[in-house]
């Protein structure tokens, strides 16, 4: 394999204004429309933010009928200069902090939250 596992993510959810309120205020980032092909199932997303050439994968949040937030045993991990700064971010944006900033030893620093969908993600730092 000469690429990252991980090549896209979906976050399911049921309300979108109120999922992308909550991932734009603790990751401070701007989500944006990604264009569906015409003729298919309705699908809502909106896409993070991606750099090509950068280490990682992107994903969006979809709204799709017949699939259903929270629940899933699925956990993506947020990269974040210090995560504690994102997760401070959490409640206020609508979610529960499940996890405050905790050491994983060499691999650096989590936090678990759930967003306002019931969706259990991580934050993740080097310091």
């Amino acid at each position: 394999m000469h690429h990252n596992p991980v090549g896209w993510f979906e976050i399911y959810v049921q309300d979108m204004p109120r999922a992308k309120r909550f991932y734009e205020t603790v990751l401070g980032v701007e989500l944006a429309p990604f264009p569906m092909p015409e003729g298919g199932p309705p699908i809502e997303m909106l896409a993070f933010p991606m750099q090509e050439q950068a280490m990682g994968a992107s994903g969006a949040l979809t709204k799709m009928d017949g699939m259903s937030s929270g629940g899933n045993s699925v956990l993506v991990y947020f990269n974040c200069e210090d995560c504690a700064v994102n997760a401070a971010r959490v409640a206020a944006a609508g979610g529960t902090l499940q996890q405050d900033k905790m050491s994983i030893g060499q691999y650096g620093f989590i936090a678990l939250a759930l967003d306002t969908e019931g969706n259990m993600i991580g934050l993740h730092s080097r310091k």
